[in-house]
């Protein structure tokens, strides 16, 4: 019987090659969920293997071999999160269980089963890891810039979109606007935005001076039962649209954001305190929002069912 620490156990383990790698990788890999980012990583690559066999009979190559694809490459990219910057893992392991049970619907019945179970284990696992003292004492903070250094060699695309985003050209935001003395109320029952970035926070001019928001970009942004209010002075002017869609350099400048993330997990962001990681898949979307939105600057504003009004 070999037990772990004894002298069999050691003298087995010198006689093994590789061994600094080995004990390199076995700190590297206690100091993450490294597990759970691996069942995530085997449960995208399964949906991604599916609508590329052979078997056409079998599998849709239509609308659910495009979503597994999709899902696929994100369950991959969420368990490299796990791997890279374990401290996102709740809010990572929430979309990976969202879209491992959401394939089974959209895609050829998650993989067959088997890529939304691997989704759907490595989801729950990567929630319940619990870092070990020594690693809440500071030493994932240590290799934290080391992992968002692998991160950027592994999610190019990720990271020169959110490059773009945050450009010099893009930097100068509101472009001088003085913004309203209280910020609008804004409510929608549906916010689907398209490239959707968080830019940081920054301050802008109002009437009674600087104030702190948060900055949301994103290439476009469609909104249900749009209804905005705000007060002028003693009356309260409302504006509501049916549908309203956004296309072009979309800026948000909010004081608050709140809403159903995927129409399950309500979440509350200000700018002091801002959701992780700051670059948001584009298959995100969120019911029930409730913001106040200091400033909006858009391309374009397409509205339908516009009405306006006002009242003491």
């Amino acid at each position: 019987m070999l037990l772990r620490g004894g002298r069999l156990d050691r003298r087995l383990d010198e006689g093994l090659p590789l061994r600094e790698l080995r004990r390199v990788m076995r700190e590297w890999r206690r100091t993450r969920p490294f597990w759970a980012g691996l069942l995530l990583i085997l449960g995208g690559t399964e949906l991604l293997l599916v609508p590329l066999s052979p078997l056409t009979v079998l599998v849709s190559l239509g609308l659910g071999g495009t979503a597994a694809i999709g899902i696929g490459v994100a369950l991959v990219v969420a368990g490299g999160f796990l791997w890279l910057r374990p401290h996102t893992r709740h809010y990572v392991s929430l979309n990976a269980l969202i879209l491992s049970v959401l394939s089974f619907a959209a895609t050829n019945l998650g993989g067959f089963v088997v890529g939304m179970a691997l989704g759907i284990a490595g989801s729950a696992m990567g929630f319940g890891w619990t870092p070990t003292p020594d690693d809440a004492a500071g030493r994932t903070k240590v290799r934290d810039h080391q992992g968002t250094r692998t991160l950027a060699v592994l999610l190019p695309v990720v990271i020169i979109g959110a490059s773009l985003h945050g450009s010099p050209a893009r930097a100068a935001g509101a472009g001088g606007i003085t913004a309203a003395r209280i910020p609008p109320t804004v409510t929608t029952t549906l916010f689907a935005p398209k490239g959707f970035l968080l830019a940081g926070v920054r301050t802008i001019p109002t009437a009674d001076g600087p104030l702190k928001v948060m900055v949301l970009r994103m290439d476009a942004a469609s909104l249900t039962d749009y209804r905005l209010s705000t007060r002028d002075g003693s009356r309260e002017l409302s504006l509501g649209a049916d549908t309203l869609d956004l296309s072009g350099r979309v800026t948000l400048y909010l004081t608050k954001f709140s809403g159903c993330l995927e129409g399950v997990l309500c979440l509350t962001f200000t700018p002091d305190r801002l959701p992780v990681p700051p670059v948001v898949p584009p298959f995100v979307f969120m019911t029930d929002v409730d913001a106040e939105q200091a400033l909006v600057t858009s391309d374009s504003i397409v509205a339908g069912g516009l009405t306006l009004g006002a009242r003491p």
